[in-house]
């Protein structure tokens, strides 16, 4: 690939840019590829691949496969995503305590890749929102924390201006900003087609304003966490000045800087170049808010309807584990299972926000049986009672297709297909059939595994 000129010239007075390193890993390189283990689900699948040295739970892959082909992404054992964005990790590590119990707002979230990472490190007591504008972009989403199988998530569709409702309601807000993308060229050459000088200053314009409509959002004392995939400094160290500038933040301190070896700018933000580390462009720095802003509760209109009675427990009893710790309501038939910390909570934004996915949905009710959820399947929650039965690789993927496929064990009734020990959804087994009730939407294609 053929870096262009006009974006060399851009990049010459930006600390850390070296021009003739930076064309050979771009005309010479590979875009290596990376993954990042689910702690819930741990694998010892990928064992043996070399770890991304910033990441607890990231892997570099010798090479590249069809994920869609592999049950054990289906069962959300992994995440792929690019090495440099794991970078997340360690600042989070070094602003936040992690220890306590925190709201978090992931505010462009999709497909999920900071929210899975920002999951794995959260206490189970601790809530995060994950927000994508774009539709179609938060079913993504929805669907790749639904097969990380936490609880403590809400997902919304909402713009960002939404969030300025929730004053001071965070402790800890991330903003993985939409950019004009050229740390990823290497991996994608068509972000070339769009970028210019013009886009780049657009998108910058674009950066400012989901800053300042979630800003308010954030807590006094709470942490920003803002990045880009862009090597821009406008969209990059122009946006630090102006926050500082703007807000009155506090810059935090880059720590760490020995586990990256990396180029470290402004005393508090990490730039990371492909000719320095083993993963793409990518720019991450962090705030301390120093204003204060009065935590406030807009009207949450009616309350949850909770019917955490005896009979539903027992019959969720056997669906499951440790079922008195938690607590979950009704909605339209619906039953939908959450921490009983996140019940004010969900009250609160259910009502002035547009919801995709809240806690983890059970499933439905019918007389005194349970019509268990997909949600449920995927859930770190599902009792070890659930009938179970285990798939070869290729009864995996023939269930994944929603294609026939023969069982030797036949238990009537529902059955959580596995691979490797690893939910993958519904079976229900009747004296003559097998109802296969994996969601039509996340059907993979016919391609042989």
């Amino acid at each position: 690939m053929k870096v262009p000129q006009t974006l060399i010239n851009s990049l010459q007075n930006i600390q850390g840019f070296n021009e003739s390193t930076f064309i050979k890993a771009h005309e010479n390189d590979a875009s290596p590829t990376s993954i990042r283990i689910n702690p819930f689900k741990n694998s010892d699948f990928f064992n043996d691949e070399a770890p991304v040295i910033w990441s607890d739970y990231g892997k570099y892959l010798a090479s590249r496969s069809d994920f869609s082909q592999n049950p054990l992404f289906h069962a959300g054992t992994f995440f792929v995503q690019e090495a440099s964005s794991m970078y997340l990790e360690q600042v989070l590590k070094n602003t936040v305590d992690l220890s306590q119990d925190l709201k978090v707002l992931d505010l462009c979230a999709a497909p999920g890749g900071t929210s899975t990472l920002i999951a794995s490190l959260l206490t189970p007591d601790s809530l995060l929102i994950s927000n994508d504008v774009i539709q179609t972009r938060s079913n993504n989403l929805s669907d790749n924390l639904t097969k990380w199988g936490t609880m403590n998530t809400i997902v919304t569709n909402n713009d960002p201006k939404d969030f300025m409702r929730l004053f001071g309601f965070f402790d800890v807000l991330v903003i993985d900003a939409p950019s004009s993308n050229s740390g990823l060229l290497r991996k994608d050459p068509n972000i070339l087609k769009e970028w210019s000088d013009a886009n780049v200053l657009a998108w910058s314009l674009k950066q400012k304003k989901m800053i300042s409509d979630a800003w308010s959002s954030l807590k006094q004392g709470g942490i920003l966490i803002y990045s880009t995939s862009s090597y821009s400094k406008e969209e990059n160290e122009d946006i630090v000045d102006w926050i500082e500038t703007t807000f009155n933040a506090e810059h935090l301190t880059a720590k760490n800087t020995d586990i990256l070896g990396g180029e470290v700018i402004s005393e508090g933000s990490f730039r990371l170049f492909p000719d320095h580390v083993k993963g793409e462009g990518f720019f991450i720095t962090a705030f301390k808010k120093k204003s204060s802003e009065k935590e406030v509760f807009i009207r949450s209109g009616k309350p949850i309807k909770n019917n955490n009675r005896r009979t539903e427990r027992e019959i969720f009893r056997n669906w499951i584990k440790d079922v008195d710790d938690h607590t979950w309501f009704e909605k339209n038939g619906d039953y939908f299972l959450i921490k009983p910390t996140h019940e004010h909570a969900i009250n609160l934004i259910q009502f002035n926000f547009n919801l995709k996915k809240v806690g983890t949905k059970i499933g439905k009710l019918s007389n005194k049986d349970l019509i268990p959820d997909h949600e449920l399947a995927m859930s770190i929650f599902l009792s070890e009672k659930t009938n179970k039965v285990e798939l070869s690789a290729e009864e995996a993927n023939k269930y994944l297709r929603r294609e026939d496929f023969v069982l030797e064990e036949e238990i009537k009734g529902w059955s959580l297909m596995t691979f490797k020990g690893f939910g993958l959804g519904w079976v229900k087994i009747l004296p003559n059939r097998i109802n296969n009730y994996y969601p039509k939407e996340l059907r993979i294609s016919s391609k042989e595994a």
